[in-house]
């Protein structure tokens, strides 16, 4: 059986995996505000850092929500380890397709069809995990 992990856990991955291409983390100022100002929820940087560091482990759904809303991820993320295990997945695609520049394959995409459009997400796709079984493999 998997192991569970913790909102520490969780966060963490988030802070680590929602960026933009070629930016470093965001700040737990920055997110603390931009929670309080996009959805009026009350949450400060120091109660962020905590959870993150594991230091508190107890939040609000409220505050499970405000996050959840800023890093673009379900409320699910938080509370369904399996849920986490997905989105996880998703968001490190997300991340090495963005560190892998591939926007001038996505230009040159938009000019075909969709039908080969959708192969050619489905070559990425197979590619990628490819590379995930060989990374756990250690090759």
């Amino acid at each position: 059986m998997p192991r569970e992990f913790s909102i520490a856990e969780k966060l963490d991955r988030l802070f680590t995996q929602v960026r933009a291409a070629g930016q470093g983390e965001i700040s737990y100022m920055a997110v603390a505000e931009a929670i309080r100002a996009e959805q009026g929820i009350q949450i400060s940087h120091t109660y962020i850092w905590q959870l993150r560091t594991g230091r508190r482990d107890n939040p609000t759904v409220q505050h499970l929500k405000g996050l959840a809303g800023f890093f673009g991820v379900p409320v699910a993320y938080f509370l369904d380890d399996d849920e986490a295990r997905k989105i996880d997945g998703q968001l490190q695609l997300l991340r090495t397709l963005k560190d892998a520049q591939v926007t001038e394959i996505a230009l040159r995409a938009a000019d075909v069809s969709p039908s080969s459009r959708d192969t050619i997400g489905e070559l990425v796709r197979k590619v990628w995990e490819l590379e995930r079984d060989r990374a756990k493999d250690g090759h």
